[in-house]
């Protein structure tokens, strides 16, 4: 796997159009990585935006060392984030600075990843309750209004979709 890594970076090096297939094969990665600190979607995917664009930029000056790209794309993010919330007031984001990249948080990382593999599998409005109560932390009550229905209709749909969750992960729970 690292073998087959080193060469898709060495084949987007050379011809930035690849770039693609590392783009897909860590997006999941380091959206899962900033989510967890920005508690915020939208900023989540401006952020995650705005480190593929960085590591595309300085792509050539990447240098194999035998450990996963995506461990230079954690850096980045971080990066990413730390800047953010010098330029942004506490007061008005929620964002929670980059903390240290550590080898032990990896695990956890590539299961969120995992998860929002899953969540993006779902039924559409099953998909929005998840992302909407988990990741946006908003209220039934809120997403209720927002969809135009009752609070329990809003339940019964987390509740499928935590099931389908469940289903699809064979029941592991953590």
């Amino acid at each position: 796997m690292m073998e087959q890594e080193r060469l898709m970076i060495e084949a987007a090096q050379k011809d930035p159009r690849r770039f693609g297939e590392l783009y897909e094969m860590n997006f999941e990665r380091v959206y899962a990585f900033i989510v967890r600190r920005v508690h915020d979607r939208t900023e989540a995917e401006d952020l995650t935006s705005e480190v593929f664009q960085h590591a595309l930029a300085k792509l050539s000056r990447f240098e194999w060392r035998g450990v996963p790209f995506a461990v230079w794309l954690y850096r980045i993010a971080a990066n990413a984030i730390a800047d953010r919330c010098r330029r942004l007031s506490k007061q008005d984001h929620d964002l929670v600075p980059g903390d240290d990249l550590n080898p032990s948080d990896w695990p956890d990382i590539e299961r969120r990843a995992a998860l929002f593999q899953l969540v993006d599998t779902l039924p559409e409005d099953q998909r929005s309750v998840i992302i909407q109560r988990f990741v946006e932390g908003r209220s039934i009550r809120e997403i209720a209004q927002e969809f135009g229905r009752s609070e329990g209709a809003i339940k019964q749909l987390q509740f499928r979709a935590l099931e389908n969750l469940r289903a699809r992960t064979g029941g592991i729970h953590e």
